[in-house]
């Protein structure tokens, strides 16, 4: 049994690996991954009433994950719906590279610890295609956008999905993980920067204004109401589970459910076509559906792993074989460039308890820093990368040439400055 559920991750996740080949949409290759799994171990386990229990268990888990997102997503596309980002973007107005990349960058930075990295790096980009007209130049800055998206991410529970779920899953607290992995993130962020800004010179030309397609324009007032009630409704998550102590997808349901009230109430009085395209159901029709199912079959696929004891038997194998939390971590990093960090970070919640590495520890804060960024290393290590690479068309190897040794740089140097950072605090 074991063989052949090892065997079936295996296929899976090379399918995943090489979507853009096989030219089959990865959350198809993940459900069909994770449904085989679960099938596997219900046929050949003894007791398939026991693996139903489990996996009753596991879609709990689950389902608050998906909800969360499912809630964050569309509390963003409303905001954007209302053209609510302009509040941001209409205040760049540099044309020097350098200059546009730092903010560009910053803003990243701090945008994708409020909200998530992937809807971030959607957003930025947008801006990039009203500010630089070259494309060469528009993608060595969506690369930098990846690098600061991750980066930001990674200290934020609401900004990188494995950050969210160890926070879910009680591994970090929301302030702590924070506080641990601003300076580290930072560092991730500013060594790539500093360094690309030697080799970056010139101005970026703006695009050449085109005529505008029809579109609902929405007042300054509506664009103000929108952004900001959107981000209060996803800042208020934290303050939620904190009072209440239940878990996160209830605080972001709850703010949704705020957020779509006040959207009807403010275009009650509106044609029906202006209400219909400002409206949340418009929103959940531009939500990234194939992502949200992309996480169910992975995360089914891993929790079968963890049921049937095999990731019990991996953790056991590496902690007896290396025997060192931090290159542990380190390569579970780097991995997740290769493979989605969301299974790499579901993989150890199932390898390593919370008996073993209580709430707040080493362990997970490093964890979350290491997946949080990791991925950056290429651009299909992260869904900030994946997003990118099918706005702009940035082939695999342009990233691996131009991007990937800076991300790599600013890997390591956030990782050493988080251990230092440890051992001076403990």
């Amino acid at each position: 049994m074991e063989l052949a559920l090892i065997l079936i991750f295996i296929f899976g996740y090379t399918a995943i690996a090489f979507e853009h080949a096989l030219k089959v949409n990865k959350a198809a290759s993940a459900l069909i991954t994770g449904v085989l799994c679960w099938s596997v171990y219900a046929l050949l386990f003894p007791d398939t009433h026991w693996v139903g229990e489990q996996l009753s268990h596991h879609l709990g888990e689950i389902a608050s994950i998906l909800f969360f997102l499912m809630g964050a997503m569309t509390i963003v596309e409303i905001i954007d719906l209302h053209d609510g980002f302009r509040i941001v973007t209409d205040r760049i107005r540099t044309q020097d590279k350098r200059k546009l990349l730092w903010m560009i960058s910053i803003l990243t930075f701090f945008l994708s610890a409020v909200l998530d990295n992937l809807t971030t790096t959607i957003v930025i980009l947008s801006l990039l295609r009203k500010l630089i007209d070259d494309r060469n130049d528009r993608l060595f800055f969506a690369g930098m956008v990846v690098i600061a998206a991750n980066a930001g991410g990674a200290w934020s529970p609401m900004g990188d999905v494995t950050t969210t779920m160890l926070w879910i899953g009680g591994q970090i607290t929301a302030l702590n993980i924070i506080l641990m992995t601003f300076i580290p993130s930072l560092v991730c962020l500013l060594v790539p920067l500093i360094s690309i800004s030697f080799i970056l010179k010139g101005k970026c030309e703006p695009p050449r204004i085109n005529p505008a397609a029809k579109r609902i324009e929405t007042t300054p007032a509506e664009r103000n109401t929108a952004f900001f009630v959107g981000l209060g409704a996803l800042l208020f998550v934290p303050v939620y589970k904190t009072v209440t102590h239940l878990l996160p997808f209830m605080g972001i349901l709850f703010g949704l459910g705020i957020f779509w009230a006040l959207t009807e109430l403010l275009h009650k009085s509106k044609p029906m076509e202006t209400r219909d395209h400002l409206s949340p159901f418009h929103a959940l029709r531009r939500i990234d559906t194939s992502s949200i199912l992309f996480f169910l079959g992975i995360l089914l696929c891993i929790a079968s792993l963890q049921s049937s004891g095999i990731l019990v038997e991996l953790a056991g194998w590496l902690t007896e074989n290396i025997r060192n939390e931090k290159i542990i971590v380190m390569a579970i990093g780097l991995v997740s460039a290769v493979v989605d960090n969301v299974p790499l970070v579901a993989a150890a919640q199932g390898m390593y308890s919370l008996d073993v590495y209580p709430p707040d520890h080493f362990f997970w804060e490093f964890l979350a820093y290491c997946t949080g960024t990791g991925g950056s290393a290429l651009i299909i290590g992260s869904a900030a990368g994946v997003a990118a690479m099918g706005i702009e068309k940035i082939d695999f190897f342009w990233y691996v040439k131009r991007i990937s040794l800076f991300a790599l740089i600013g890997y390591f140097a956030g990782a050493l400055a988080y251990i230092v950072q440890y051992n001076l605090l403990h």
